[in-house]
């Protein structure tokens, strides 16, 4: 998590502060790719501004006998992307999307566009991170993950079903149960680390995000990273294509 932008974490509980601490080289291929896409791309042309929040849930007090001191309950908010939506169709995503010009920057892009596809109220939200760019290919988006702490949940729902098919809180203990991690590999060569939980297969520049938040943060339980499966096996076993 190299050149992560502080914001005011006041507030913020100390199970999650640390999961915005500098680890060194990035561990994970996924994002590593990205950010050399993403200077290839300043080369030729000027990526469009995009912004996903990455909304942590879970109580104040840190769970001293846990690793990282997280808390039974802690979550974090995940969508899944309408299977008619032209790009990225269907897939587990965090909320998110293009920037608008009213939105002063990308903690206004991602608290805006998490309102209009979860329905969330912006106001229980502390944003207290901004994560380096990403860029992703299909879309030419740079995307800005900005980590935030729920500290007032609000209900949450689909709101749109043309761009949204479902949104749902995750369990953290779920996404770290060792039985639910794996690698996926594409037809190209491609690989991610990829969680299975709750029917979705989460992979991509999602998983990566949260593979590298939950290293840093020393949440991690040890896990078999030479399980690599292939990419459309494991999605069809969810019922997922890509």
């Amino acid at each position: 998590m190299n050149d992560v932008a502080r914001l005011d974490d006041s507030g913020v509980p100390s199970w999650l502060r640390t999961a915005i601490r500098s680890t060194g080289p990035d561990a994970d291929d996924t994002l590593a790719t990205s950010r050399a896409l993403r200077r290839a791309m300043s080369i030729t042309g000027k990526p469009r501004q995009a912004a996903v929040l990455v909304l942590f849930g879970g109580s104040p007090a840190a769970d001293d006998s846990a690793p990282g001191g997280l808390p039974a309950d802690a979550d974090v908010l995940l969508t899944q992307r309408a299977s008619t939506m032209r790009q990225h169709r269907g897939q587990i995503a965090f909320p998110g999307g293009a920037e608008d010009p009213g939105d002063g920057g990308p903690v206004g892009t991602a608290l805006r566009e998490a309102a209009e596809e979860t329905g969330l109220e912006p106001t229980g939200v502390q944003p207290f991170a901004l994560l380096p760019k990403l860029f992703v290919p299909p879309s030419k988006f740079d995307v800005t993950p900005v980590l935030g702490y729920w500290r007032a949940p609000s209900e949450v729902r689909v709101v749109d079903q043309g761009e949204t098919e479902r949104v749902v809180r995750v369990p953290l203990t779920e996404l770290l149960d060792p039985a639910h991690r794996f690698m996926v590999r594409g037809s190209l060569g491609y690989q991610s680390p990829a969680f299975q939980v709750d029917g979705m297969l989460v992979w991509g520049l999602t998983g990566g995000i949260l593979a590298g938040i939950i290293k840093s943060a020393g949440w991690e339980r040890h896990w078999d990273r030479g399980d690599v499966r292939d990419l459309e096996t494991s999605l069809a076993a969810v019922g997922m294509t890509l």
